[in-house]
């Protein structure tokens, strides 16, 4: 599947987007981020934030409790604030 990663996600990460194989057992939005967690202290420090970091999956807002099964994108991007 391919990884998205926008604003400081991007940023942190260090990559605009990536294409990975999620290990088997990852079957989830928040399984998929514990284990992006533990791929260094770029990924740590991008997903430090937790459930703030918002997910989409084939650009639709997902909830970490979301499958990622038969998943072609998901995207990464933090809150948006402003006025």
């Amino acid at each position: 599947m391919k990884l998205k990663y926008f604003a400081w996600v991007r940023e942190r990460v260090g990559l605009a987007e990536e294409d990975v194989d999620a290990p088997a057992g990852v079957a989830t939005v928040a399984e998929l981020v514990d284990w992006l967690r533990g791929r260094g202290p770029d990924y740590e420090r991008a997903f430090a934030a937790g459930p703030a970091i918002r997910a989409a999956i084939d650009k639709r807002h997902a909830k970490p409790d979301a499958s990622i099964a038969g998943a072609g994108e998901i995207a990464f991007f933090p809150p948006m604030t402003g006025g």
